[in-house]
Parts: structure tokens; sequence; C-alpha cells
């Protein structure tokens, strides 16, 4: 939602270490960092997909180039699960913690409890409404911009249009502003909305869309501002058959994904994302810089890039390691850092 993703200690998933403790520390880095045992965790709303593996091994990728122990958890979309991964991370007594997306009424007061307890925290695609947590972000405007931008590009003023949206997610949220201020500034017209968060969402979603494309067979765009919701709506575009009419223009982007997007035919034609996995090494070195006493800024921002599916196809990419190759800007953020924090491997 940048994804969006999943999470439970009773049906949370606690992944372990993820990177091996490193007590010699690093060399030339501030304080606790020079002398090693930093401990991090990220406790992750949602708990699979091909964009939370690019994410969780971007963190552990830079993790290990900072020499700390990284622990992974997951809540599986449970709001009471993060709470209680979040309490499992404070009475470990972590450095650190990364918050992946979350409802924002559940997460406040446990933020809080950590930073109370000494412990920097730092949120992703979550707005927890503190000044003292960092804020990582994809940008979320501008990925809704750049991509409803290329369907009034290909479709011109007025499409007949409808967008799958869940509210009360922060990215889903942003992404669905841009959308309805879309429809007044260049006559989109929204035919339907719907959507559903849970744990099979694209075929949920699938089911979903093919309701809404027979009761309103003019919509001919459909704006999925999280990959998982265009993954079903391709699912029922192809089986309805009306990929030529009906075009799909997403957020986000996986290996997965860009396979699904150069299919011949495929309705999914343009998406706008972030590298995963970058927004992760970046997620890593903004609590890290907090650990330090360093300020990383409240705004963390990673820019967002558009691909289309005539991009991938003339270049001929096939996946992300691919669009890293060959679009430079999907490679690597400037975002949070600093000379001390090692580059990934």
């Amino acid at each position: 939602m940048s994804r969006l993703k999943s999470i439970a200690i009773t049906g949370a998933a606690v992944l372990g270490l993820a990177t091996a403790g490193h007590a010699a520390g690093l060399s030339g880095a501030p304080a606790p960092f020079d002398k090693g045992d930093v401990k991090i965790a990220v406790v992750n709303f949602i708990g699979g997909g091909d964009w939370l593996q690019a994410f969780e091994a971007g963190a552990k990728r830079q993790a290990d180039a900072l020499k700390v122990d990284l622990r992974i958890s997951e809540a599986r979309q449970d709001p009471d699960a993060q709470r209680r991964l979040i309490e499992d991370a404070i009475n470990r007594k972590v450095d650190g913690i990364i918050i992946n997306n979350g409802k924002p009424e559940a997460l406040k007061d446990e933020a809080q409890k950590a930073i109370d307890a000494g412990i920097k925290v730092v949120a992703y695609d979550v707005n927890l409404d503190n000044p003292k947590i960092p804020q990582v972000e994809q940008s979320d405007a501008e990925m809704a911009r750049l991509v409803l931008d290329q369907a009034i590009k290909e479709q011109g003023h007025g499409i007949k249009g409808g967008v799958v949206y869940v509210a009360g997610f922060a990215p889903l949220d942003r992404r669905y502003a841009v959308w309805k201020d879309f429809g007044k500034t260049h006559g989109l017209e929204e035919r339907a909305v719907w959507g559903v968060v849970n744990d099979s969402v694209p075929a949920s979603v699938a089911d979903q869309t093919k309701a809404v494309l027979r009761a309103h067979p003019e919509i001919t765009a459909i704006f999925t501002p999280w990959d998982e919701f265009a993954r079903g709506v391709k699912l029922a575009i192809d089986e309805l058959g009306v990929a030529e009419k009906v075009k799909v223009y997403g957020v986000d982007i996986s290996t997965s994904d860009i396979q699904a997007i150069i299919e011949p035919k495929s309705p999914w034609v343009a998406t706008a994302a972030t590298n995963a996995a970058v927004v992760g090494e970046v997620s890593v070195r903004a609590v890290a810089l907090l650990i330090a006493g360093q300020d990383p800024g409240h705004s963390v921002l990673v820019k967002p890039q558009l691909v289309t599916r005539a991009d991938l196809v003339e270049k001929n990419v096939k996946t992300i390691e691919e669009l890293a190759d060959k679009i430079p800007a999907f490679r690597a953020s400037e975002a949070a850092t600093a000379p001390w924090i090692p580059a990934v491997k």
C-alpha cells in the first residue's frame, strides 16, 4: 500500500532474527553502532505478498550492512496482534522499532509507550501523528498522480471509471483523494467503488470486480491503488474477456506484477511505484539515524516512478532486478543516508 500487507502472536508470525548478532560493532560509526549489539524490530501489519517480501529483504540487507540484529514479525491484518508484537519488542528492550502499515488508532498509544521506554520509532505508510516518529513515505499522492495522468493521456477527459478502495488505510486514503481530485479537474466519472482487505485479496476483489463490470459495462478504466487489488481486477477482466475495453492503472510493482503486466493483451497497462526493497533499506537507515541521535527528518520521502506496459515490453523487462538495472531510480535512494551508514551489498 505501498503495499498494505499482513500479521498475529495468535495469528501473528514472529520470523525471528533476520540477521546474525554483530558484537564487534561498526568501525567509525557513532554510538551505539560502534560497540555492536544494536537491536531493531520490524512490525508489519500485513503478512504476505511479493511487496512485503521485497521490503523485508531490503531491510535485512541494510541491517546486515549496519551489523545490527533485526527481528521481523507480521500481524497478518490483525490490529490487536500488531499491538502485542510492539509490546513484545518493547519488553525485549530493542533500540528501534519500524512500524510498517496498520491502523493508527490501534498503534498510537503503543508507539508512545515505546518512545517513553527510550526506544526510537519510525513508521512506514501509517500516520501515527507524533512529532517524534519520522514517517517513511512513497509519496502516495505522487504515485496516484503519475498513473492517473497516464490514464488521462491514454483515454482522455471524461473517463467513466471505477476504483478499488478500502477506507482507513493511510496510503489508500491518500491515493483515493487524488482520484477524487481528478474527478473534478479531468471530468473523471466515478461509477463504482469496491474492495476488501482480507487473507485472499486478489480472489475476493476478482469476484467483486466481475459483479461491478456486469452492472457497469460503461467502465473503461479501473484505478487500483494497491497491486493486490490490481491482481484481482486483472483476473476478473481476463475471465470476462473485456481486456480490450477495460484498462487497469495501478500502484506498486513486483516481479510477479511485471509478469502479469507484460502478458499478451494484458489490461494492466501502467503502474506507479517505488522499489519495495529500497523502501525497506530506507526504513532501517531512518531508525538507525534516530538511534545514533541524528535526525532523518520527519518526512523521509522515497520518490516513485511511472512504469508502463509499453516500457516493460520495449526494454524486455521481466523482473524487478532487470527493472532496477534499466531504470536507475529503482536501484537506490538518497533518503536517510549518512557517511557512516554502509551501502547495501
